[in-house]
């Protein structure tokens, strides 16, 4: 059966994320963390009311951020359909765009209404992403020898030739040394588990899986990516403290329960974007140069499972003369 081609919503969002990606560049090393944010997240929700759509922002900066826009529940895009739910992190790792380090990207995703998993005010998930070849054969509540071996198997690999890729913290102490015991190799990242879930389905990345407790905003995201691109990903809950447990059961919120594919976001009409700010292994970083920038992103669409790479020349003055985003 074949269908006439419908509106790509991806090429639309890739407008959004160059423009948070270019607005944040300036702040590259400067150690204003909060100056690029808030950068990225005006010109984010500036170019999402251009976008024929009638959105709300499942997954925005409310929650962890205390953010005035791109809240949790805020209404965005120009109105009329698509009615869509909308994922947002302007800057996934602030620190190390902050710092001038790898792997700070600009992130957005839509999917129907009603298909995007709400985490409310939970901001921890523990995560198992994995790419294609290893799609349907892990279990985040298997033990970590079995999940390796298994992924193992199914790129015709040993364990000692898998990298998984985990946040740097001292919450992952165990979980490193038992990737050691296992003799599995390890990259160790201070931010950005977006950039690395995706890494897991990108084989020029050399990531094999991902790893450990990072945030819930983040595993949604990455779940509207992996949706389209092959790949899995998988979490739990985590809360903080035995307060916030309590708050989120009383909440009808199960911290004991597999959140699946199918959990964080229950359509195939997924649409995703992302653009480089630093450097890093999925993306190039902007540059500036000549009155004029360069931007590297990656634009996926779960219809047709297409991953797109853009490479685009922006003219600054030009864009200037026309926005009141100063890029």
């Amino acid at each position: 059966m074949t269908t006439p081609p419908t509106r790509n919503l991806a090429l639309e969002l890739v407008r959004v994320t160059e423009a948070a990606a270019l607005a944040a560049g300036r702040f590259m090393g400067r150690g204003d963390k909060a100056a690029a944010d808030r950068a990225a997240v005006e010109a984010m929700r500036y170019m999402l009311a251009s976008v024929e759509m009638e959105g709300i922002v499942v997954i925005g900066e409310g929650e962890k951020d205390c953010a005035p826009m791109l809240y949790n529940g805020e209404r965005v895009g120009a109105g009329g359909p698509p009615h869509v739910d909308i994922a947002v992190d302007p800057i996934d790792g602030t620190r190390p765009l902050a710092t001038g380090n790898l792997n700070a990207i600009s992130t957005v995703a839509i999917a129907p209404r009603g298909t995007m998993f709400d985490p409310g005010p939970f901001v921890y998930m523990d995560k198992i992403a994995v790419g294609p070849a290893a799609k349907g054969k892990v279990d985040i509540t298997a033990p970590l020898a079995a999940n390796l071996a298994a992924i193992a198997r199914a790129k015709g690999d040993r364990i000692e030739d898998l990298t998984v890729i985990i946040l740097d913290r001292p919450r992952h102490e165990a979980l490193i040394a038992e990737v050691r015991r296992c003799r599995a190799r390890i990259r160790l990242i201070p931010d950005g588990d977006v950039a690395a879930a995706l890494m897991t389905a990108w084989p020029e990345s050399g990531i094999d899986v991902l790893l450990g407790i990072g945030g819930t905003p983040e595993g949604v995201l990455a779940a509207c990516a992996l949706r389209a691109m092959g790949g899995e990903i998988q979490g739990r809950l985590v809360a903080r403290d035995e307060a916030e447990l309590r708050r989120g059961r009383d909440q009808g919120y199960d911290f004991d329960k597999t959140l699946t594919m199918d959990d964080l976001v229950a359509s195939d009409d997924v649409c995703f974007a992302a653009t480089g700010i630093t450097d890093g292994e999925l993306l190039r970083g902007v540059k500036y140069a000549g009155g004029g920038a360069t931007t590297d992103s990656l634009v996926v669409r779960g219809l047709s499972g297409t991953v797109r790479q853009v490479r685009a020349i922006h003219r600054l003055e030009k864009l200037n003369r026309i926005s009141p985003i100063r890029y």
